[in-house]
């Protein structure tokens, strides 16, 4: 397994221009702390929400809310065989040297590529597009973009960590919509739980015949 930072005019130039930004005022810090540390547990919140706001026959978005959770889930899998058995990238706080950055958040010395959750945010971002509505869509692609500018703000991640998090999120979106035919049973089991899909259908098949 390669164990180096690699660290280059790129990633050194953004993250101290981002970075920079943090420790001047307070609102900004504790809004960039909001999103780095808890935006999984918001998008948790968004996709309990429109999972209930949707309309109760619309099996085929919920069916996609299913698939974005499933991509989140496995673009963590895969950052954890890349940052275990490819590439051990220190974090920048343990690399750039003190007083030269603004570190927010406390955190374990890991691996910092790729970033968790940008790929966890972009997995699920990438997973509704273009198959949900724009009032699921667009929030989830706004939060996953905070989060890449927020865990770079605190400290924790090179600007590649991001970049490259949202790459394996987009990637894996797209490989589990390779297999959504496959999720919908369990969206209409759970969906069944809740009332929909079934009772809607029944209503619409009366009504047809009635009429």
């Amino acid at each position: 397994m390669i164990h180096a930072a690699l660290v280059n005019p790129f990633d050194t130039h953004v993250y101290h221009m981002i970075n920079g930004l943090a420790g001047h005022s307070h609102l900004l810090d504790d809004i960039m702390i909001f999103f780095a540390k808890d935006a999984l547990e918001l998008y948790a919140c968004m996709f309990i929400a429109a999972w209930f706001a949707l309309p109760k026959r619309d099996i085929e978005q919920r069916n996609a809310l299913a698939v974005a959770g499933f991509s989140g889930i496995l673009a963590l899998v895969i950052n954890v065989i890349i940052s275990h058995f490819i590439w051990f990238r220190p974090r920048p706080f343990t690399v750039f040297p003190k007083g030269s950055f603004t570190q927010l958040i406390t955190h374990p010395a890991d691996a910092s590529f790729p970033s968790d959750h940008t790929s966890g945010s972009w997995g699920f971002a990438t997973g509704v597009m273009g198959r949900t509505p724009k009032w699921i869509s667009v929030p989830f692609t706004v939060l996953a973009i905070i989060v890449m500018i927020a865990r770079v703000f605190v400290g924790v991640h090179y600007p590649t960590d991001v970049l490259g998090g949202a790459v394996i999120g987009i990637i894996a979106s797209r490989v589990m919509w390779l297999f959504g035919r496959q999720v919908m049973p369990l969206t209409r089991l759970v969906a069944r739980l809740f009332g929909y899909g079934v009772k809607a259908r029944t209503a619409q098949h009366d009504t047809q015949h009635s009429a």
